[in-house]
């Protein structure tokens, strides 16, 4: 019997990197004080490459459409408070941390208003929807992971509500990612450490710092984390003021490898989260500096990047397929582009 193909169109992106991939020493200040008010948390880019941040102090959603204005093309405003997280689903909806007014707000797109979807007695300091659509919250202050499922259902799939050390507790946990697996991925910040909880295992396994089989590396408060389009990691170490990747060599720095605070444009100040472009460039929260910093996938150190999410301009509609590995792609008309989405044969 044939299997059905799952088409999953990612609503964020995951670039493919070669071994020897480098970013520029000196980012670019995408945006300062004036736009993003003082202390920005969350940034957010989707496939198409239009980025999202939230102003904590005037409460609204501040968004570059495609990346191609120097000042937000869209601000959506809401009563909302001391926003630090967010995120876009492949739809425009956003999903927001409303923390002081104890719950997760979500911006439906069709009919621009704002709903209440989750309600907490804490901030969610990371937010993510997984494939299947359920919505995760990072409860910081009660050292859990919390689900919804679709069906409106919530669970806790990562720490016990207890501060610990154990494999099966977390200590302040900050970001999150979710891979197609459904596997989680906790920035544990207090513990020092990267934490992987397989779906449906209550005991986590210590990928990158303080207790990971990997010494490459060591974390102070990290809070943000991704992954690219070949599963390895990628860390926002904040109190070390950097950024560290990995690939099949091990964890290195990629910025901020001073791992020291500064406001030069080599430097960052308690960076917060971080996100993917489709060219790979990555966009930092540089809380403390009160900016956001673009940093430059560097040219000259690998060939034509391969991304999970690809875009192609094309005047004349036309079918693609090719593969990729052990992964399949096929196109979906928008406007006047053609999107790669992925296809996974389970």
């Amino acid at each position: 019997m044939k299997l059905p193909f799952l088409y999953l169109a990612l609503p964020f992106n995951q670039p493919r990197f070669c071994p020897n991939a480098t970013w520029d020493v000196n980012a670019i200040t995408f945006a300062n004080r004036s736009i993003v008010s003082t202390m920005p948390c969350g940034v957010f880019v989707n496939s198409e490459d239009s980025i999202y941040v939230a102003n904590r102090e005037t409460g609204e959603i501040l968004i570059w459409e495609n990346n191609t204005s120097i000042r937000p093309s869209k601000e959506i405003s809401g009563s909302l408070s001391y926003k630090l997280s967010l995120f876009v689903t492949t739809n425009g909806d956003i999903y927001v941390d409303d923390g002081d007014n104890g719950r997760v707000a979500k911006w439906i797109a069709e009919n621009n208003s704002w709903i209440p979807v989750m309600s907490f007695q804490s901030h969610c300091y990371s937010l993510f929807i997984d494939i299947l659509h359920n919505l995760y919250c990072s409860i910081y202050n009660n050292h859990k992971v919390d689900r919804k499922w679709s069906n409106g259902t919530i669970t806790t799939v990562a720490g016990t509500g207890s501060r610990g050390a154990s494999s099966n507790m977390l200590n302040y946990p900050y970001g999150i990612f979710v891979d197609i697996n459904q596997d989680l991925y906790v920035a544990d910040y207090e513990n020092h450490r990267i934490q992987l909880f397989r779906l449906n295992q209550r005991n986590g396994v210590t990928v990158a710092g303080n207790g990971s089989s990997d010494v490459t590396i060591d974390l102070i408060r990290p809070t943000g984390i991704v992954l690219d389009g070949d599963r390895y990691l990628f860390i926002v170490d904040k109190n070390n003021h950097r950024l560290i990747g990995s690939n099949e060599y091990g964890f290195h720095c990629i910025f901020g490898c001073s791992a020291s605070s500064g406001s030069t444009n080599d430097k960052l100040d308690n960076p917060e989260s971080m996100s993917f472009d489709s060219c790979g460039n990555i966009y930092v929260t540089d809380r403390d500096n009160h900016r956001i910093q673009k940093v430059i996938l560097s040219k000259e150190s690998c060939g034509k990047l391969n991304s999970l999410n690809l875009f192609f301009e094309n005047k004349i509609h036309r079918s693609l397929k090719f593969s990729f590995e052990n992964i399949r792609f096929f196109e979906t008309k928008s406007s006047n582009r053609i999107q790669i989405v992925l296809v996974i044969r389970f």
